[in-house]
């Protein structure tokens, strides 16, 4: 990845103006502190629309999906997380939450395979609790 983000740093582009074809640097400045991804013309940072209007959208269509917009970014980003086994609280961090109830009751997304899992886990729990407790009122019963 490294190797390809310097590799950004000679690359020109060619944009069409009219009749008039103009070349500009991908990267304006390279500093250590500077955007990796800058817009052509100014090296600002894109704008959050034409991001997803240029690049989003169309990559969404071409895998079928019929509406993409910023929140449903988040809301996937924040429920694979949580899919991903990441503790709510590390979740509520990532997506800039002051209240962790915001992150988990709006964002993260119950998915049915989770629910599923979420029951097994709780049957073997509730299999090895009463085991246990089995154990214990025997060896009580004895003494």
């Amino acid at each position: 990845m490294i190797d390809r983000i310097h590799r950004l740093k000679t690359l020109t582009v060619e944009v069409r103006a009219g009749r008039a074809i103009r070349k500009h640097d991908l990267v304006k400045s390279s500093g250590p502190n500077d955007l990796v991804f800058q817009s052509v013309q100014t090296g600002v940072p894109h704008d959050d629309q034409n991001v997803l209007r240029r690049h989003i959208k169309p990559a969404a269509r071409s895998l079928g999906l019929p509406f993409v917009n910023w929140r449903c970014l988040r809301t996937s980003h924040a429920t694979w997380l949580v899919q991903a086994g990441a503790d709510p609280k590390s979740v509520q961090g990532q997506m800039r939450h002051s209240r962790i109830s915001t992150t988990m009751d709006i964002y993260a997304q119950i998915v049915p395979e989770a629910q599923r899992s979420a029951l097994e886990k709780l049957s073997k729990f509730a299999k090895s609790g009463t085991a246990d407790a089995r154990s214990n009122s025997r060896s009580i019963s004895v003494q």
